[in-house]
């Protein structure tokens, strides 16, 4: 499966209150609610920018600060495919695991506003063909594909009668 979308790109260390600010989980845990203002803090109307299978790109630890698992769900909500980064904050990166959300780690410096993103998991690689910029990716362990397919870990679990049927 190839993935393609336009790339949303943000800076370095963007935290998990970046992504959705904590005012709003007093008003409401439903992913549909606060998808509206995914990134609103460091990008106002970021969610009317976005269509499905786009990707956000980033710097360095992105998803660090707070535990909230409403980040990467908010993110997948919101119909990103992937986010690209240089890093990632170790509980994002499981949370995101957790609920099926892809994240890559790979150089993004190449990578603009709104460029068009081909992403190839089984060739391990990333792709902006306007700008004939091709970027090697780690290989996703296949579990990780799979969860992500089947919609997040629990529903894996759910699917196959365990983690490994």
């Amino acid at each position: 499966m190839v993935f393609k979308g336009k790339a949303h790109l943000f800076g370095d260390h963007i935290n998990t209150d970046d992504i959705i600010a904590g005012k709003y989980k007093h008003e409401s845990i439903d992913p549909a609610v606060l998808v509206k203002h995914i990134m609103e803090n460091i990008r106002p109307g970021f969610y009317n920018d976005i269509n499905t299978g786009d990707f956000i790109v980033a710097g360095v630890n992105f998803g660090c600060g707070s535990s909230r698992e409403q980040a990467p769900i908010i993110i997948k909500q919101a119909g990103i495919t992937a986010v690209l980064a240089k890093s990632f904050a170790r509980i994002f990166y499981r949370n995101a695991i957790n609920i099926g959300l892809l994240l890559i780690t790979c150089d993004t410096a190449k990578i603009r506003e709104h460029d068009e993103v081909i992403y190839d998991p089984n060739n391990r690689q990333l792709a902006v063909p306007e700008r004939d910029i091709c970027i090697s990716t780690p290989l996703l362990p296949k579990e990780i594909i799979e969860i992500s397919r089947n919609g997040g870990l629990l529903e894996f679990i759910k699917r196959n009668g365990g983690f490994y049927a």
